[in-house]
């Protein structure tokens, strides 16, 4: 079985990548980063050379677009988080060094 391009490991590991982020797996993910950084790493040892250049412009507009849908799932995320109750992290510390998030209670219902 011949040795898969670079380029065509990106393209596969973006796919995967959009597929999880439609579909909410958190584990495919998870796996299809670790791929897409293992293609990109060894895209960037290949020689200029070997390297299309209108498909790499196309890849780096899908690599784009995956990223404003992981954007839009984020805010999903903490939107939902807040409405539990929850605080995200605001990686912002206050001058003793602490986190600058505060927990909150919330009441969601009458008991």
């Amino acid at each position: 079985m011949p040795a898969v391009h670079p380029l065509e490991a990106l393209e596969r590991a973006l796919n995967a990548e959009r597929r999880a982020l439609l579909e909410h797996d958190a584990d495919a993910l998870l796996s299809s980063t670790a791929a897409k950084l293992a293609a990109l790493r060894e895209a960037e040892s290949l020689p200029s050379r070997a390297v299309d250049e209108a498909r790499l412009l196309a890849l780096r507009d899908f690599n784009q677009a995956n990223g404003i849908l992981l954007a839009r799932r984020r805010r999903e995320v903490g939107w939902a988080l807040r409405h539990l109750g929850r605080v995200e992290s605001t990686g912002v510390y206050d001058a003793t060094g602490q986190s600058g998030a505060s927990p909150t209670a919330r009441c969601l219902g009458v008991g």
